[in-house]
């Protein structure tokens, strides 16, 4: 998740301000910075600023919404928490969510708060089976890790088509019919290439992806677009985050961050997506952009763009209680009931 607040000018102040008081308190070397995300030791230490706190799995106490945390694979310790609503009937199958957060590849996890609350709220709206993937982090991890072991948790709730596999909730309450791939920020970047590669990989064809929903979506390249260039901090965040979760990238026009060079984007396997585009969100013209991609590749689907006026990026997670992150909620919920 990339504050919706990073951009604004005294945001800027206060982090330079918090951030040149907090180097100085250290006698350590830094390698590099990537304030507010990552600090980089050169004696290996890594420093993260926001995402690291743990809520334990539970049963919500306001909207009923039970939650598990399943290990997916203990050789990499890969794991994911499962959510199911309230009332859930094993003769009456639910829609199936599989969710990748945000944090610019760097930090955050399926465990914080901010990651539990929201999914309960999506959980409790929309009436569906939640997976929340939690991936292992750049940059101890480089990408393309991430992506690796989000397509492995993919792979795995997909062995639990026709009754098969051995986690129960999977097997008593998933539709595989409708199969639903989102995520926020670094997250939208991962659930959009999960979708492309069920299309190259061809999975089983009685899975049925039926939508794919992207909140303000990691995406860039090389060439700047719309009003980028008016946004120099964001933009070289933006770049700075992807060199360094990403060494051995190709660069901006990379296929993982720039979906215009991406020769499988007509593969995507779904037939609907909606993005949320924020108005003050450096990705908000990358989030256009995506939208006239998908529809020049060939790809055979409908695109929505829905954009929000006056809000930064990921707004709805940094205020849930926004009446414009309320109103997210509920059309995302809608959405996902189609």
């Amino acid at each position: 998740m990339l504050s919706s607040k990073i951009f604004s000018t005294f945001t800027l102040l206060f982090i330079f301000i918090h951030h040149s008081h907090s180097s100085t308190n250290s006698t350590e070397t830094i390698l590099y910075d990537i304030f507010p995300f990552v600090r980089v030791y050169t004696n290996g230490r890594i420093q993260r600023f926001f995402g690291q706190d743990f809520v334990p799995a539970s049963t919500d106490p306001i909207t009923k919404v039970q939650s598990k945390d399943v290990k997916i694979s203990k050789e990499l310790n890969i794991s994911a928490r499962f959510y199911l609503p309230e009332n859930a009937n094993p003769g009456r199958k639910l829609p199936l969510l599989i969710y990748f957060h945000g944090g610019g590849f760097l930090t955050e996890s399926a465990f914080s708060p901010t990651y539990h609350n929201f999914l309960n709220s999506l959980v409790a709206k929309s009436k569906v089976i939640a997976v929340s993937v939690n991936y292992r982090l750049a940059p101890e991890f480089p990408l393309p890790i991430a992506y690796e072991d989000s397509w492995l948790v993919v792979k795995w709730v997909f062995s639990h088509f026709k009754g098969n596999g051995n986690e129960m909730w999977l097997k008593k309450y998933a539709d595989f019919r409708r199969v639903y791939l989102a995520g926020d920020s670094a997250g939208g970047n991962i659930a959009h290439h999960m979708g492309v590669r069920v299309g190259l990989e061809n999975l089983d064809p009685g899975i049925n992806i039926d939508g794919l929903f992207l909140n303000c979506p990691f995406f860039w390249g090389k060439r700047a677009i719309g009003n980028e260039t008016e946004n120099p901090f964001g933009a070289n965040l933006i770049e700075r985050i992807w060199v360094h979760a990403y060494p051995k990238s190709s660069g901006l026009d990379d296929p993982l961050l720039n979906p215009g060079m991406d020769p499988g984007l007509r593969m995507l396997r779904c037939k609907r997506v909606l993005v949320y585009a924020a108005e003050t969100d450096v990705l908000r013209f990358r989030d256009l952009y995506y939208e006239k991609e998908l529809k020049r590749s060939g790809w055979n689907g409908v695109v929505n763009v829905v954009e929000v006026k006056g809000e930064g990026h990921v707004f709805n997670l940094n205020n849930p209680t926004n009446p414009k992150s309320i109103a997210m909620l509920k059309k995302i919920a809608v959405f996902l009931k189609y």
